[in-house]
């Protein structure tokens, strides 16, 4: 308390600890020694000193989001804030305009539950309303409507305009293309002629080879790589080696044939062609009959028994079960490192092994444990490590999703204590169905945490019980059909890693796996 003269004592103000929002939709104009987002500041600081006999005050701190939409949340400088509003270190939010914060009315809705939550106001500098009257509440809802209006009018305007670009067959933005140059008033390609003739011989090396991997590596020994170009700024962007996915791009790309796709449509474009039409037509239709990819009617159709299980050890890729036939009377099975699959055998030193023969080697490795002590001694311990960092990782879930519940329940009463009276009743109802669908994915989830843990306590075994589940692999192994045993390898093993460099094969267990074998051994169903 302080006394001025006989006026009788005076209480000081409390600090109000302001924090000032500022966004632009663009980044263009960004790079300029005064911008629209130090505009925006500008105001809302002199807003904040008109405020200092109320004890208001700026932070330090800058929250400013350059080249973001309003249209969502997705915005560093706003995770940031709201990250230190939750850390109660934010008073007040101030900013330029409304619309500056939030052109949804979800987000600004979750926004100023937020706010409300840890008692932090908002304040436009340009638009005086408050926030803790019905009134001014429905004012910020009509300025938050016409926001999101104007946002997805905007939108729709651009679409409409890229559509009729589109259908008169001008270039309307996007990546740059390898074979065109984006001409110097925009919206029309000009022909590279340099890259237009590469673009012609990987057409021709397509309908010569008849497969894309052959090309690709073909490519890479040419050093051909996709389109290089430079952005406004000055950045360099591209050029990155040529793979499968890039590969079919770019031979289904119908602005080669001069024409412009929106959507489904296809219209004639106003660039120059590069690829003669016979040759796009020879293309698409062997490109139709290879295929690009086997489907889902395809996979797994051999029985593939480590379909899912074997990794490269090389460069960590997935090893996916492919196959090859000669004269259509003998098939050839084997594995294939996805990186060799996609960039050609030279991406990877793995390559790809036989299947039969990997498959033979797993499953050899599986019947000699159970005959070898030290094996066993070694798997029981491989076992009992990988219980114990499950056991961790599911008390520490369980510890998170505790606190979590404690939250809620404490948010829950909150809620519940806290009177509402006319249009705040719908919204409590709302917050209130929240929490308690919160609390309910979280008791679920604390379940299945729980279960987890006690099947992992229980599944703890001993190197007799290893022995003798693995001795009895054989006779249960041979009595299967194919697919059983595909489930069987997937019930035992988490992970196979095969190193191609050295002809190292290295088998993960699941921690449980072999306590399930021996329980199923023990009902008569191991398949």
């Amino acid at each position: 308390m302080r006394r001025h003269g006989n006026n009788g004592p005076t209480r000081t103000p409390p600090v109000v600890r302001c924090a000032i929002y500022t966004r632009k939709s663009t980044d263009e104009g960004l790079d300029q020694e005064f911008n629209s987002l130090d505009a925006q500041r500008e105001a809302a600081e002199a807003f904040i000193r008109s405020q200092a006999g109320e004890g208001w005050t700026v932070l330090p701190d800058r929250y400013d989001d350059g080249g973001f939409t309003g249209g969502n949340m997705d915005r560093p400088a706003l995770q940031r804030l709201l990250a230190d509003i939750k850390a109660g270190k934010v008073d007040c939010v101030v900013v330029y305009k409304v619309d500056r914060l939030s052109r949804s009315l979800l987000d600004f809705a979750q926004m100023m539950e937020t706010f409300d939550r840890h008692n932090v106001s908002f304040v436009s500098v340009t638009q005086q309303f408050n926030t803790a009257t019905s009134m001014g509440r429905l004012v910020l809802n009509v300025l938050l409507s016409f926001a999101q209006f104007e946002r997805e009018m905007i939108s729709e305007r651009t679409r409409d305009k890229i559509a009729a670009t589109r259908r008169k067959g001008r270039w309307c933005g996007g990546r740059p293309i390898l074979g065109y140059d984006l001409a110097p008033q925009g919206s029309r390609l000009l022909v590279n002629p340099e890259e237009a003739a590469q673009v012609r011989a990987i057409f021709q090396l397509y309908l010569d080879y008849g497969g894309l991997i052959p090309v690709v590596e073909e490519l890479c020994r040419r050093g051909w790589r996709n389109k290089r170009w430079i952005t406004r700024k000055g950045f360099e962007c591209g050029g990155r080696a040529f793979d499968k996915n890039s590969l079919w791009h770019l031979l289904t790309n119908v602005t080669y044939l001069g024409k412009v796709r929106y959507k489904d449509e296809i219209h004639d474009g106003q660039h120059e062609a590069i690829v003669a039409a016979d040759v796009w037509e020879r293309v698409q239709a062997l490109l139709a009959r290879n295929g690009r990819m086997g489907g889902p009617r395809v996979r797994n159709k051999f029985g593939a028994l480590l379909k899912g299980l074997l990794h490269c050890a090389a460069c960590g890729c997935a090893m996916v079960h492919t196959h090859t036939s000669r004269n259509r009377i003998k098939r050839y099975r084997y594995y294939v490192c996805t990186a060799a699959q996609k960039r050609g055998r030279d991406a990877c030193p793995t390559g790809s092994i036989p299947a039969g023969q990997i498959e033979r080697f797993v499953v050899e490795q599986i019947q000699s444990i159970g005959r070898d002590p030290a094996l066993v001694a070694a798997t029981v311990r491989q076992l009992q490590a990988q219980s114990a960092r499950g056991t961790e990782e599911l008390a520490a879930e369980e510890a998170r999703l505790q606190r979590a519940l404690g939250d809620y329940d404490l948010q829950l009463h909150t809620v519940v204590m806290q009177p509402s009276t006319g249009g705040e009743i719908e919204r409590t109802t709302a917050r209130l169905a929240d929490l308690q669908e919160r609390i309910a994915a979280a008791q679920r989830r604390l379940v299945e945490v729980r279960d987890q843990a006690e099947r992992l306590r229980r599944g703890t075994i001993d190197s007799s019980e290893v022995a003798r589940a693995l001795a009895e692999f054989d006779p249960v192994w041979e009595s299967l059909r194919p697919h059983e045993q595909a489930r069987l390898l997937r019930l035992l093993i988490e992970r196979i890693d095969y190193d191609g460099r050295e002809g190292l094969i290295s088998i993960t267990f699941h921690p449980t796996g072999i306590r399930t074998l021996v329980e199923r051994q023990a009902e008569g169903d191991v398949a």
